[in-house]
């Protein structure tokens, strides 16, 4: 790179001073999904409070964003799972850490948590990484592969699910561990700042115009995420005037699956799969119910989250981080997962609220996410560790000269 392409306004990484701190987050690349999506946050919250701030991948989508937010994307072929380009991988980042003076490492991906933790070894600073999910360990290699994420000074897990399943299948001592889940930005996502034209527009789109209930997924197309319960569990609840709507995109071979059943169902003609939607709180405001029906636990559940900012009433099935999201009875609904008739059952529940029950619940919910799941909270909290672990630094190097 040229120091041109690198320059990228005023307070960025490049044009702090050498002594503001330096920190490097890394992961494969900068899609959209929800690790990308912190990554930049952190990155933009790091750079807000003087540290120059860096992120390594192989690109992506949201680069831009992240470079606006006064942090530098440098490209490296993080996402690459061969072990010489690993290898040659810890290579390119100690000369990174050198010649930017980056003082905490940040692994987000188990890929290049590999090279990151022998260069953070080598070049003697702290290393952290994000357990973003509970990382199966089915066999040696797969434990043996995973097990990079277990080697942070510092270990942050997006759930206390996540965390417990660390601490138990990975043997981290729970000292090390720091529990900060994942942050919704509740300046968009809430109900009183949504677009109506925008809304208006997506319900034509979505030829939502007939004031039909409307059952809504978000997530992505792949069975383990449950949309065909929740098309058995509508099924069962025998409401003809209910909407559907899948919204997300995915694995093809299982959207003509998906398609397919949808066909061959009484519901036919009132279910749709919509692609991924670029404004999603204009989306949950046409929604009267949210369902998330993974049928395996998930980390977190941005999905669940989302949806009680918005103040929709949220079904998730009752496993994974899901439990630490919704307060049954007070925020919405558990059900076991692969339940299409408990399923129903809840759905029916929600459809029933009345408009004072209904405003209740929302209240409940807005208030679950600004106290525990806001994206100021979770950068706050994670500069934190990295503070924790400079200070901690600083301190052994004095205890070191200090001594005769």
């Amino acid at each position: 790179m040229t120091d041109a392409e690198n320059t990228i306004g005023p307070a960025t990484a490049r044009t702090l001073p050498r002594s503001a701190p330096g920190l490097l987050q890394i992961l494969p690349r900068l899609g959209a999904g929800g690790v990308e999506r912190g990554t930049v946050d952190v990155a933009s919250a790091a750079a807000r409070a003087g540290w120059r701030s860096y992120v390594a991948s192989a690109g992506g989508r949201l680069v831009r964003e992240l470079e606006r937010a006064g942090a530098r994307h440098v490209a490296l072929p993080v996402d690459s799972k061969n072990p010489l380009v690993i290898h040659a991988n810890i290579r390119r980042l100690e000369a990174l850490i050198e010649g930017e003076g980056i003082d905490v490492i940040h692994a987000r991906s188990r890929a290049p948590a590999w090279s990151a933790s022998a260069a953070a070894r080598r070049m003697g600073i702290p290393f952290v990484t994000t357990f973003h999910n509970a990382y199966g360990a089915e066999n040696w290699f797969k434990r043996r592969y995973n097990g990079a994420m277990a080697r942070g000074e510092r270990i942050i897990a997006i759930s206390s699910f996540v965390a417990e399943h660390a601490i138990a299948v990975y043997g981290i001592p729970r000292k090390n561990i720091r529990v900060i889940e994942r942050g919704i930005d509740i300046d968009r996502f809430h109900p009183d700042r949504v677009d109506a034209e925008s809304t208006i527009r997506l319900a034509e789109n979505w030829d939502l115009d007939d004031g039909s209930p409307t059952i809504m997924m978000p997530g992505r197309l792949t069975r383990w995420k449950g949309q065909l319960v929740l098309l058995e569990a509508l099924e069962r609840l025998g409401r003809p005037d209910v909407r559907c709507l899948f919204v997300g995109g995915g694995d093809n071979h299982y959207r003509g699956i998906l398609e397919g059943r949808i066909a061959r169902s009484p519901l036919a003609g009132r279910c749709r799969i919509v692609e991924d939607c670029a404004d999603m709180p204009a989306a949950y405001s046409l929604a009267d119910v949210v369902v998330s029906a993974s049928t395996r636990p998930e980390g977190f559940g941005r999905v669940i989250a989302e949806g009680l900012a918005m103040g929709r009433p949220v079904i998730a099935t009752d496993h994974g981080g899901a439990r630490e999201i919704v307060m049954p009875g007070e925020t919405g609904w558990l059900v076991p997962p692969g339940d299409p008739k408990a399923l129903a059952a809840a759905i029916g529940e929600a459809l029933a609220l009345d408009g004072m029950d209904r405003a209740a619940l929302a209240e409940r919910g807005i208030a679950r996410v600004r106290e525990r799941f806001t994206r100021e909270r979770m950068t706050d909290l994670t500069l934190r560790v990295y503070d924790e672990l400079r200070s901690a630094r600083r301190g052994a190097s004095i205890s070191a000269r200090q001594e005769p």
